[in-house]
């Protein structure tokens, strides 16, 4: 039998994956299932650009707002979840777009990593966030990088989820996480997929369209969001996202809102860089390149003929 088919829209913040994604599930009858590591949790709304109900056209969407902000999740939980919802989908006859920055999560579920069973020690993990809060995600980078090297350069030092997993696997099994990670055993997907992937032809022109929506989240109630979620929780989860955690000096009274601001903007350009260069590595991505953001009919136009190039629909 031929295997089902499942569309991805992926690519770095602010290239527009989130209106694609729409308006593909209206052309093709499907529902979006996201893939963003902070959309899922509650609460964090604007940092993480969940779809608002105008911008989400009546497509379902699934795997946002899901979870509270203390629960850990990990790719393997994502992949499990993403599974079950591509079924319910195709049960109803509908098209599952997977849509999503997070490329750990994309290439997971497409390519049907198997992931090895590995204990967990809440104990050590939260011993580990007591370090990091104390000394700084750095400092805690660094003693993966001793332990880990390998793992240590794949991993952003304020991937604070992902650090102290790596360390977690390594104080409980007794083996790298680099190694447990190439040791993953990647079986024949379930799925006939296509990923589409959005970039712009100039950089600059995505840089601008990151600030951009960093004001017009400002605007929105971005730095009383992050407060909310500092004063009701510490951040937690939240302290780790983008948009969030620079926020911290100024919730603190040692930083000037503008200047936090600015950090945002940085942080989430140095963002989307590495998101391209995760992406990059996948061969099987079928790059849709933008000429010019404002002219949709275009990049909708070209999703289509890769779409159609693909013979699948």
């Amino acid at each position: 039998m031929d295997k089902p088919f499942v569309l991805a829209v992926a690519g770095p913040t602010a290239s527009g994956k989130t209106w694609l994604g729409v308006e593909l599930a209206k052309k093709y009858g499907g529902e979006v299932i996201s893939a963003d590591s902070m959309q899922i949790y509650k609460g964090m709304d604007i940092a993480s650009a969940k779809p608002t109900e105008e911008e989400m056209q009546g497509i379902p969407h699934h795997l946002i707002s899901i979870l509270d902000r203390d629960i850990t999740f990990s790719a393997a939980e994502y992949v499990k979840l993403a599974n079950e919802k591509i079924q319910d989908i195709l049960s109803r006859g509908k098209l599952p777009i997977i849509v999503g920055g997070t490329g750990l999560y994309i290439d997971s579920l497409l390519d049907n990593v198997q992931f090895a069973e590995v204990k967990t020690d809440l104990d050590y993990r939260r011993s580990l966030y007591e370090f990091a809060e104390k000394n700084g995600n750095a400092a805690l980078h660094a003693i993966l990088t001793e332990k880990d090297p390998e793992a240590a350069e794949t991993i952003h030092q304020n991937n604070l989820v992902r650090v102290i997993r790596a360390l977690e696997v390594i104080h409980t099994s007794g083996i790298k996480f680099s190694r447990l990670k190439a040791e993953s055993r990647s079986q024949e997907s379930p799925y006939d997929s296509l990923i589409l992937g959005l970039d712009a032809a100039d950089r600059s022109k995505l840089y601008e369209r990151i600030d951009m929506r960093v004001d017009d989240m400002v605007r929105r109630g971005l730095p009383e969001e992050a407060r909310q979620l500092w004063t009701h929780s510490g951040m937690k989860t939240a302290a780790n996202a983008i948009g969030y955690k620079e926020f911290i000096p100024w919730l603190e009274g040692s930083a000037e809102l503008e200047d936090c601001i600015e950090k945002i903007k940085l942080e989430t350009r140095h963002y989307a860089k590495r998101q391209l260069t995760w992406f990059r590595k996948n061969e099987r991505i079928r790059w849709i390149i933008i000429e010019d953001f404002s002219k949709k009919n275009k990049i909708l136009e070209k999703s289509e003929k890769a779409i159609a190039n693909y013979k699948k629909l």
